[in-house]
Formats: structure tokens, C-alpha cells, sequence
């Protein structure tokens, strides 16, 4: 599976060196620069992080030192009902009840069912824009009854 175990800081020298990090970083990835990491072990050569990865990489370190931990998925990795239960912070049978509605895209595989990582985030975003609209609807209908 190509998901990772959750980062999270383990106290607070990580955190401290999270802050420091991402506040140093966040003007040069802005300004889209090549970043450079030097190992402190006995290879000097510098390692250079690809600029598409520096966004990551500032957006794990802000998570690190707010102390919220950060899962890596890559977008065609496959997942479980469970997996995409946590990723969501979602009850796994409200994931059932979701791919057996059909508002959820899955397969099985064998009895088991797996949700591609890149649907799943989509089903997410699909479920943000109808709670935004809902949110918008509700704040139109405020409005109109003068209940502001």
C-alpha cells in the first residue's frame, strides 16, 4: 500500500524545529526556489528537493508545529473502507452506506471493498461544495427573513 503512517510531531523540539523551518522555507518556496537540504552525516553533498515538492513539504511542516499529524496518499493507491472512514473522519458504515447508495465510487476486491484515494477526495470536495451551498442558501434565507 503506498499510504503512509501519520507525521506527527513528537514534542516540542519538533515542533520548534517545524516553526523555524517552515518560517525560513515559506519565502523561498513562494518565490519558487530550488530548495537545498544538507545531511549532518558524512556525506556534504547537498540534496536538492524538487520544486513541485516544496509546497509539501512547507504544508507538513505548518501541520507539524500546530500539532495536527499529516497521512501521505497517493492519488492511485486503493483503500479500504476503514482507511477511508479515517481519512475522512467518517464512521466506517457511513462509508458502506455512501458506496452502496452509489454516491461513493468503489470495487471489490474479492468480498472486500477498496475505494480509489483519488475518488475518495473527490467525494470530499463534492461534499465541502454542498455544504458550502447549503451554508449559502441558509445565509440568503437569513437575509431575506431579516433575521441577520
Amino acid at each position: 500500500m503506498t499510504t503512509t503512517n501519520p507525521i506527527r510531531s513528537t514534542g516540542p523540539t519538533d515542533t520548534r524545529r517545524a516553526r523555524d523551518s517552515s518560517r525560513r522555507l515559506g519565502p523561498a518556496v513562494s518565490a519558487g526556489r530550488v530548495l537545498r537540504v544538507v545531511s549532518t552525516d558524512d556525506d556534504p553533498a547537498p540534496i536538492e528537493i524538487p520544486t513541485a515538492a516544496a509546497p509539501l513539504l512547507l504544508q507538513i511542516l505548518d501541520a507539524m508545529q500546530s500539532g495536527r499529524s499529516v497521512s501521505l496518499v497517493i492519488s492511485d493507491t486503493e483503500l479500504t473502507t476503514k482507511q477511508a472512514a479515517d481519512l475522512l473522519g467518517v464512521s466506517r458504515p457511513f462509508i458502506v452506506k455512501q458506496i452502496e447508495s452509489g454516491r461513493l465510487p468503489a470495487h471489490k476486491v474479492g468480498t472486500h471493498r477498496r475505494i480509489r484515494a483519488h475518488d475518495l477526495l473527490a467525494y470530499r470536495d463534492r461534499l465541502a461544495a454542498e455544504r458550502q451551498q447549503a451554508l449559502d442558501e441558509l445565509s440568503a434565507l437569513d437575509e431575506a427573513l431579516g433575521l441577520d
